[in-house]
């Protein structure tokens, strides 16, 4: 008997080393990698050991790694033009500049990235309401906390701020924010005024998974839909007299669509619609409310229902939902949810014939079978694992560690389920 038990023990300590000792040796080829500079790196999905399962401790060591590595990256891109308060995205150059406001908080400053109005005007009305914008809270963020910052469009047009590069600067601005002036991700708000107004009605419901929350001031919507709103507080401030364009006519149904959302789906839609009497398109600072009312508020990355319409600006991904890039229409909606209690995802409704699911371990127990469902019925049942190779591609595109995954699966069809790895 005492024989058996050592060979016991002997096979379970093999078993161990086995188990450990590949997971260590993903760590340490990932270190290699990162060592190496970035145009000697080798591509990291060619490299096996980016697809090996990972434990969840060697998935938060990996993403530590790989942040620390995105964040330096972006320094070295954006560092300068940080500082000269001039970023170049393609073609397109964005001035911007900020004031602090407030002692930072343990758990980080707060972002209000605040669009200036002008639009379809020329370039020194544009540049005069951007020099106001830099100022036009001060009072009220005299009694918050925060990073102020003021954007100068980087076009003149009518939509210079929805038009598609646009969301680019705000994903690079956000990120460097993080880095230079240690801006909590999980509160980072944007608001604007008159053509600022047009882009925050726009940016906040395609861009919802980068805000805390949004404030839209004497704008128009366009073409855009209130849907993408579900996890992110919106409000809405407009002159009861602000007849231009029928602003105040569409803020009235805004105020009802969001009602009518909020009514349907009472644990989403948050909002705020404020129609003020006798103003018009100046609400002399009526509107100022809002950013109080914002703070309120910080993100929550990995909301257990997402609603996602795509807008005519594409983006591939949404939370911890993506599409291939082919796959993206216009008006195209997704519709999905999860549950940790019972260790499921539920695509609900859904345009594309293939959708990426991401999820990580602060959303499902990965160690335990998970259920993956398309409107209520099982497709697949199983274990799906953590992979460096799914932590860098998420990670990569917006630099968050909130929205950094361990694991990717594809449903085709609403019936095949596959795992990148």
């Amino acid at each position: 008997m005492k024989k058996t038990k050592n060979h016991r023990i002997i096979a379970f300590a093999i078993y161990v080393a086995l188990a450990v000792t590949p997971a260590k040796a993903q760590i340490d080829s990932l270190k290699s990698w990162l060592a190496l500079s970035t145009a000697a790196r080798p591509p990291l999905q060619a490299l096996p050991f980016s697809k090996e399962a990972l434990t969840k401790n060697e998935a938060i060591t990996a993403l530590s790694l790989l942040f620390e590595d995105k964040q330096q990256k972006m320094l070295e891109d954006y560092g300068r033009q940080w500082g000269d308060r001039l970023i170049t995205y393609g073609d397109f150059q964005m001035p911007f500049q900020y004031q602090i406001f407030g002692s930072k908080p343990s758990d980080g400053r707060s972002l209000f990235i605040s669009l200036h109005g002008g639009g379809h005007a020329p370039t020194q009305i544009n540049d005069r309401q951007y020099t106001n914008q830099k100022i036009l809270y001060d009072a009220t963020m005299a009694s918050l906390e925060g990073v102020y910052l003021a954007p100068r469009a980087p076009t003149d047009t009518w939509d210079c701020w929805h038009q598609h590069q646009v969301d680019e600067f705000l994903n690079i601005i956000i990120q460097m924010a993080v880095i230079k002036e240690s801006v909590n991700p999980g509160k980072v708000y944007i608001m604007g005024y008159s053509a600022g107004g047009d882009g925050v009605y726009q940016l906040a419901p395609r861009m919802a998974d980068r805000w805390a929350a949004a404030s839209m001031m004497a704008g128009h919507p366009n073409e855009t839909s209130p849907l993408g709103l579900r996890n992110t507080p919106f409000a809405l401030h407009m002159g009861a007299l602000d007849s231009m364009h029928n602003r105040n006519g569409v803020a009235k149904k805004w105020r009802f669509y969001l009602d009518s959302l909020q009514a349907n789906d009472p644990k989403g839609y948050i909002h705020d619609v404020q129609i003020h009497p006798d103003v018009g398109h100046w609400m002399y600072f009526k509107d100022s409310m809002a950013l109080p009312w914002m703070t309120n508020y910080q993100r929550n990355p990995l909301p257990e229902k997402v609603v996602w319409k795509q807008d005519n600006r594409h983006h591939s991904g949404f939370y911890w939902i993506s599409i291939p890039e082919d796959k993206m229409v216009t008006g195209g909606e997704i519709l999905a949810a999860y549950d940790r209690s019972s260790n499921e995802m539920n695509v609900i409704e859904n345009y594309s014939d293939t959708i990426y699911l991401w999820m990580n371990d602060d959303m499902l127990d990965m160690d335990s079978p998970i259920t993956i469902k398309y409107q209520g019925k099982v497709i697949h049942r199983g274990i799906f694992h953590r992979t460096i190779w799914s932590l860098y591609k998420s990670l990569s595109a917006k630099g968050d560690k909130k929205l950094a995954f361990s694991c990717e699966v594809t449903i085709r069809d609403n019936q095949t389920i596959s795992e990148f790895n």
